[in-house]
């Protein structure tokens, strides 16, 4: 089994750590820490070795704070974790405040602080973040320091080693172009911006600015590094040389030359007098500290790898498709178990788990998951970022819903999408909201609009149903996705919140409309889709684009009211199905062709 169902962390984490690091910070002379989630890469899934706020707390979700004080000990966590931070933390060691409001930050300015000493890891937290940071500290009377080595890392005398899996060449008939013409493009485009060079943070970017994969980073094959990117399309990267084979110094080339980690510092001080890139989103402050003391000109811009990445051409997209095709078989397959033995009101949300894995595997080229399955049995489908454990394992019991939420990482693409089923007989309730959420989803899928809309501009397509029934979701509506990279991946989002990166031809987003009744059950649809030029429009008179679906799997028909719909929208429910029947029936068959045949019938 790839994914595991035993959580670590808990109170007892933070009885054992939290007294070790506080000793460490009477040493420093600090009365106060701030512990971020991130870690020095900014990666959504940590290394184990990199996990402080879980060493400290005992916490382990995804996103999350804390400041330690010698007298008190305080937890951020945001909905989707207070459950779990109150699970996981010790009361009598750690005070839960929520996230946005009000915040670490927002927290530490209503204090008093006067005459206190906090510090903060710079290499862990954006310019942008310490900037909030400082203002909150100033507001509180505190005095806030930046510290050359972190008191957590200090304490933790038994901290995992720093991973070093064999960072591997990706070929060019899955990139669809050379690293060095990509180092070239983007070394015009430094050009173009009077840079000398960019120093590149994102491990993400770096794989794929180099066509490298790596596997330090469970669920995303990402190698550990850094880069400096030059106008001339010359680079060096910053990489444990264990990881490096000979084959990979072949694969790179004259124009990329590789140093250990342990030069950076050095070649970012090389850099004085230069006109430096970086990107303060996803740098830590650190990188902007160490440049501006070499007397670099630092320009404050997103990371030049970040849109030709988002932009996936023809032979990602060609890729990603045939990625999805599979998958789908494998959604397909463990679709038809849920509807016939897991019928039963006796498997478990972790059976599910293991047997959609397990058609996965089936397939002979799954590398990984693409994030942990969400598999939400009734309540727990209410909880959309919901991770099941031997100590939460609910039974798909009859009468209810099933959401699972579920990905692969292929060499020729990452999947992401989920489903919505009916176990047993459900309510009319559970129907219609079933049928609004997808009347949003089908809106955001069919639409047409011009060049220069983003995201944001589309999100209320999605709710817009949902709104006129007094409904919605707390969650963005679609995110970008990789291509066997990062499930979650920008600069392009749909969400409320507003992204003022234009959707353009080649991007990834995934449509996931839902809808969440607290305890009691969730509903979400999502596929992957790709923006593409729309076929010319009758009558229109300028140039539109559209999206092009990549997941392939059937609805839940049984879940649908067609009365809600209009004819517009069963048509596309038809036309849906029948696409999914002609990519998938021929890799099927028996009884699950059969099942197939009648689950993509006409509406």
């Amino acid at each position: 089994m790839r994914q595991t169902f035993d959580i670590k962390g808990g109170p007892q984490d933070g009885r054992a750590h939290l007294p070790l690091l506080r000793k460490e910070l009477s040493a420093m002379n600090l009365d106060g820490f701030y512990v971020p989630h991130d870690d020095e890469y900014q990666n959504e899934y940590l290394p184990d070795a990199n996990e402080r706020l879980a060493w400290v707390s005992g916490f382990t979700g995804s996103f999350g704070n804390a400041f330690v004080f010698a007298d008190r000990a305080i937890l951020f966590a945001d909905g989707r974790y207070t459950i779990q931070a109150a699970d996981q933390t010790d009361p009598d060691l750690f005070e839960i405040q929520k996230i946005p409001e009000p915040g670490a930050f927002g927290w530490l300015r209503a204090q008093d602080m006067s005459g206190k000493t906090i510090g903060y890891d710079p290499k862990l937290v954006s310019p942008n973040e310490v900037e909030l940071l400082k203002q909150a500290a100033a507001a509180s009377g505190a005095n806030l320091v930046a510290v050359a080595e972190n008191p957590i890392d200090r304490a933790w005398k038994d901290r995992p080693d720093q991973p070093t899996a064999p960072v591997v060449s990706h070929a060019v008939a899955y990139a669809g172009m050379d690293h060095a013409e990509k180092r070239a493009r983007i070394g015009d485009a430094l050009k173009a911006d009077k840079a000398d060079a960019a120093v590149v943070t994102s491990p993400a970017s770096i794989a794929w600015a180099f066509n490298i994969r790596g596997g330090d980073v469970s669920c995303t094959p990402l190698p550990l590094g850094r880069a400096i990117l030059r106008a001339d399309g010359s680079a060096d990267l910053f990489i444990d040389e264990a990881k490096v084979s000979d084959d990979l110094r072949t694969h790179l080339g004259n124009g990329v030359t590789v140093r250990p980690l342990s030069q950076l510092e050095s070649a970012l001080g090389d850099l004085s007098g230069k006109t430096v890139s970086v990107d303060p989103d996803v740098a830590s402050a650190w990188f902007f500290d160490t440049l501006e003391a070499a007397g670099a000109k630092v320009l404050r811009q997103r990371d030049p790898v970040a849109l030709p990445k988002a932009c996936k051409n023809d032979t990602e997209i060609a890729g990603t498709t045939a990625a999805h095709t599979r998958d789908g078989v494998a959604l397909t397959r463990f679709l038809h178990w849920l509807d016939t033995e897991a019928q039963s009101g006796e498997v478990t949300e972790i059976d599910a788990v293991m047997k959609l894995e397990a058609f996965r595997e089936e397939l002979n080229g799954l590398n990984d998951l693409s994030f942990p399955t969400i598999s939400g049995a009734g309540p727990h489908g209410a909880l959309p970022h919901y991770r099941v454990s031997t100590a939460s394992n609910r039974v798909l019991e009859r009468g209810s819903l099933f959401l699972v939420d579920s990905g692969g990482q292929y060499l020729d693409g990452t999947t992401d999408v989920t489903r919505t089923v009916p176990i047993g007989d459900v309510s009319d309730d559970m129907r219609r909201h079933y049928t609004l959420v997808l009347k949003g989803h089908i809106a955001l899928a069919a639409v047409r609009f011009p060049h220069g809309t983003t995201g944001t501009h589309l999100d209320v397509l999605a709710r817009h149903a949902l709104w006129q029934a007094g409904l919605d979701y707390q969650h963005g509506t679609g995110h970008g996705v990789g291509v066997y990279l990062g499930v979650h991946e920008g600069p392009q989002r749909i969400a409320k919140p507003w992204n003022a990166v234009p959707l353009v031809p080649g991007m990834i987003v995934s449509n996931e409309p839902g809808y969440y009744r607290e305890g009691q059950y969730g509903i979400r649809i999502e596929n992957l889709q790709y923006v593409k030029p729309a076929a010319p429009i009758p009558g229109g008179e300028i140039d539109m684009m559209s999206f092009e679906c990549l997941t392939f799997a059937p609805l839940s028909r049984d879940l649908i009211v067609s009365e809600l719909m209009s004819k517009p929208e069963q048509a596309w429910v038809d036309a849906y199905h029948s696409r999914v029947w002609e990519l998938l029936s021929g890799k099927l068959d028996g009884e699950v062709k059969s099942w197939l045949k009648a689950a993509c019938a006409p509406l």
